[in-house]
């Protein structure tokens, strides 16, 4: 299961590094899943990712907060499908309409955050 929790945690740091380098680009990908099955697939992604993350977190480098963050993930993709569209379309328009530095800024955290994940997931 490392290997898949190493995965996602690229890929989340690789959509990090989308925002910091073209922020409308990420924008343009996140609208992508403003519709109930996007909010499906985002659901089972995160469903996934934090179900890797728990049974991966035993051979990690950090294995009770690789533990705790597969379980708020996983927790997360439960709580997903109930949020509605309209709401994630609020969001969405306040996060975008921030600006690019905003979205940038949120952006290098996905991509540390990814990056240090990916770190403590490697076997």
């Amino acid at each position: 299961m490392a290997w898949l929790a190493l995965t996602l945690s690229l890929v989340f740091a690789a959509l990090g590094a989308l925002g910091v380098a073209s922020p409308p680009r990420l924008l343009d990908l996140v609208r992508r899943f403003q519709s109930p099955a996007g909010l499906y697939v985002a659901a089972v992604i995160r469903l996934i990712f934090g179900a890797a993350l728990f049974l991966a977190a035993p051979g990690s480098r950090a294995p009770a907060t690789v533990q705790v963050l597969g379980v708020l993930v996983f927790l997360a993709g439960l709580v997903t499908p109930f949020f509605g569209v309209e709401r994630f379309r609020r969001i969405l328009a306040w996060w975008s309409a921030r600006g690019a530095a905003f979205v940038r800024a949120w952006a290098v955290f996905a991509l540390a955050f990814g990056l240090l994940l990916a770190y403590a997931v490697a076997p």
